[in-house]
């Protein structure tokens, strides 16, 4: 495994953009870690709906910048007290959604500073009943990410202020905010003198098992770069990309599965889905706008919905969902 050195950018959508770069440019025949830290932003996952998620009006109070990343999940605040971790490696075809295999040596990492972190859910590291990190995976013509945040020494008064939750994601559980479910790092150490640049050197001597010195890198190259600027352009500079444009829509079905949250959007005319959007949290490896596609045009009935489904395999794109539960979703009766 080869180290990538971001070289302190703090801009999201750069810091995006090489990980992009990585996964689908650099040699196949390598597997590569990234580290970033993120200026204050809000990265949206890839299946949700920008602007619901987001508090608009404190986002732009405060200057927050806004990034879609590719991977699925949920929405999460980024500022310099929140270091971001990537392992970029091949998809074997069973490391997907297998979250422990990723998040162990940081596990470890946390156990040896007196933290006692666990894996918790689909996709978290908690202490307790407190979340320190969440996690989120990609994969892209046989590669695959799976990247997480630790949070350090984060603002935890914006990340209350600046997101929106769903309150469907609180059903099943006791606590009720953001702000209460979160914790830092930092307060859990015995060191609360450590900085996030300490603990980040502490981590990569961990993973690697070697001084920071002498971890072996994959450096950027001036080439590398260009194609790196031309990414951020591409998506996550682009408003289209990062907020998308909603299609109209008078029919909204919401439930929480295992696999995470859907959210169906449908504009019904005359017993024709006329229009389809597909958010959630949930991860899966193909692209929603297959199922989309699908339902785009089809009458509102339950047999051609079953019709217009039954050559996909709906767990390739939202995880752990059965067809009879994403059926009734769309039928949904409030």
């Amino acid at each position: 495994m080869l180290f990538i050195d971001n070289t302190g950018i703090t801009d999201a959508s750069i810091n995006l953009a090489i990980e992009e770069f990585a996964l689908k440019n650099l040699p196949m025949d390598e597997s590569y870690l990234l580290f970033y830290i993120n200026s204050p932003s809000i990265i949206i996952g890839k299946h949700q709906n920008t602007i619901e998620e987001i508090n608009q009006e404190y986002v732009k109070e405060h200057n927050i910048q806004v990034v879609r990343r590719l991977s699925g999940g949920g929405a999460v605040y980024h500022d310099l007290g929140n270091l971001n971790f990537s392992f970029i490696t091949k998809d074997d075809g069973q490391s997907f959604h297998n979250f422990l295999k990723f998040t162990q040596p940081v596990i470890d990492y946390l156990k040896s500073m007196g933290v006692n972190a666990e894996l918790s859910g689909r996709n978290d590291l908690q202490v307790g009943e407190q979340k320190i990190s969440g996690n989120a995976q990609f994969s892209s013509r046989g590669r695959m990410f799976s990247h997480g945040t630790l949070m350090f020494d984060l603002n935890l008064d914006d990340v209350q202020a600046s997101l929106n939750v769903n309150p469907e994601k609180f059903k099943s559980k006791s606590t009720k905010s953001v702000r209460s479910r979160v914790a830092n790092i930092k307060e859990l150490l015995g060191n609360p003198d450590m900085t996030i640049e300490q603990f980040r050197e502490g981590l990569l001597r961990s993973i690697f098992g070697m001084e920071a010195a002498e971890v072996p890198q994959y450096k950027l190259t001036m080439d590398d770069w260009v194609r790196i600027n031309e990414i951020s352009k591409e998506h996550y500079q682009n408003w289209d990309w990062n907020y998308g444009l909603s299609p109209k829509s008078n029919v909204k079905h919401t439930r929480k599965f295992p696999a995470g949250l859907v959210d169906i959007r449908m504009d019904i005319e005359d017993s024709v889905i006329r229009e389809i959007k597909i958010y959630g949290d949930f991860f899966g490896v193909g692209d929603v706008a297959d199922v989309e596609n699908a339902l785009r045009g089809k009458r509102y009935e339950e047999v051609e919905v079953r019709q217009a489904l039954a050559d996909l395999d709906l767990k390739h794109y939202f995880g752990r969902i059965e067809p009879e539960d994403f059926i009734g979703l769309v039928f949904l009766e409030e």
